[in-house]
Parts: structure tokens; C-alpha cells; sequence
């Protein structure tokens, strides 16, 4: 696949697929990016597991953290990594010994590890670098145009009402089988 686009479809399949985000590097402190991209995605509906060793058995945003992967004791849909690039195998290896495994791998703004890529969709999942679901979500469901963004979507179909914090949900459909 190639990582320096994405198709609109192949993003909003992978926000409408998965339900349960283990976000990697999870911070407690309310002005990291991990803190704020978590709290959007709790008022969208998505249930967050934070993940993070110095964090471990306290709550962040009243989610329990945890030290590993391996420590969640339900499945995952997708694992978001906020961490540095050069961490990226080794959570990708531990994403991979999930059972079930993990949909998808998600890399956030910056992060970007092609080796790992290539073993996590050789393994079946998705993955997305460099990009964040927080601001792909807005993107694509229109919320970012609310502040005078241009998103880059047109679309003159009503907004569907979803569950959330002022969600009207994402607006391009995925695509055939996502």
C-alpha cells in the first residue's frame, strides 16, 4: 500500500470499523496531543484504553491504563501509537501476539516505521501513518469545516446524526469491502 496517501474511503472504513482504540503512549497531562486526541474519541463513541508503564493501574480520562498490550484483557480494534518511530517494531510485535489480533495499526503525526507497515499487513491488518484520527475524523465528518477549515470534502447529503459529542458521523462511505 502506498503510506504517502490515503483514500478518504480507506480512513473512514477503518473510523467506522473499529470500536475499541488502545492508544500507546497515553498521557495523563491534559495539553499532550495522546490526552485530547483520547478525550475526542471518548465523545465520539470510541472506547479508549490508554497504555502507558509510568501510568499503569491509574485512570486517565476515568479509562484504567495499562502497562502493555498484553495486559488488555479485550480485544482491540486498533492500536494508536504515540510514540517515536524507533518503537514501532516492538509494538507492532506485541500487537501481533494479540488474540484476536488488533484491525488495525495507526501511526500518529510524525510517526512512521515502513518495516513494521509491511510486517503488520502482511499479518492481515491495516495500517496508517502519519496521520491523526482525531483530525482525520473531523476531516471526514465535516467538524473541521466548523472552525474554517478547508477539509477538502464536498458533499451536499444531509448529515446523519451519530452518537457523541456533536458528531454528525463520518461522511464518505467505505469503501466495498472495509
Amino acid at each position: 500500500m502506498n503510506h504517502d496517501h490515503y483514500d478518504n474511503a480507506y480512513i473512514s472504513g477503518i473510523l467506522q470499523s473499529v470500536k475499541t482504540i488502545a492508544v500507546v503512549g497515553a498521557s495523563a497531562n491534559d495539553v499532550r496531543p495522546s490526552y485530547f486526541v483520547m478525550k475526542y474519541l471518548l465523545g465520539k463513541g470510541y472506547r479508549i484504553i490508554p497504555v502507558n508503564p509510568g501510568q499503569a493501574g491509574k485512570e486517565i480520562l476515568g479509562q484504567m491504563t495499562f502497562a502493555r498490550l498484553a495486559d488488555i484483557s479485550e480485544p482491540i480494534d486498533m492500536v494508536d501509537v504515540f510514540r517515536a518511530s524507533d518503537a514501532v517494531p516492538g509494538i507492532v510485535e506485541e500487537a501481533l501476539k494479540l488474540e484476536p489480533l488488533p484491525k488495525v495499526i495507526w501511526m500518529q503525526l510524525t510517526v512512521r516505521h515502513d518495516a513494521a507497515a509491511a510486517r503488520a499487513e502482511a499479518a492481515g491488518l491495516n495500517v496508517v501513518m502519519n496521520r491523526c484520527p482525531k483530525i482525520e475524523y473531523a476531516r471526514l465528518s465535516g467538524e473541521i469545516g466548523w472552525s474554517g477549515v478547508n477539509s477538502g470534502v464536498i458533499s451536499s447529503r444531509k448529515p446523519v446524526r451519530r452518537e457523541g459529542y456533536q458528531s454528525f458521523g463520518l461522511r464518505v462511505p467505505p469503501r466495498d469491502g472495509d
